[in-house]
């Protein structure tokens, strides 16, 4: 028996969104590895997927971010 048990770090009042199991948890329950979050209510914390999507997008198409095509040098 180890004599540390792991504990997911969080508190009451702080909402996640599990990644691994796809819902919502509040404190949280699953490592920081599956989770995205802290979010400052339920509500937030559902629609996580969502957000993440949009902040893709928006990445994607962000001038600022695009790399260099591969073997070439990127126009000035």
């Amino acid at each position: 028996m180890p004599l540390f048990k792991k504990r997911a770090v969080g508190k009451p009042g702080e909402w996640y969104y599990c990644l691994e199991h796809k819902k919502v948890e509040e404190g949280p329950e699953c490592p920081a590895k599956d989770r995205f979050g802290p979010y400052a209510s339920r509500k937030e914390a559902e629609q996580a997927m969502a957000t993440a999507r949009e902040r893709n997008v928006e990445w994607e198409n962000d001038p600022k971010w695009h790399d260099a095509p591969a073997g070439g040098r990127e126009d000035d």
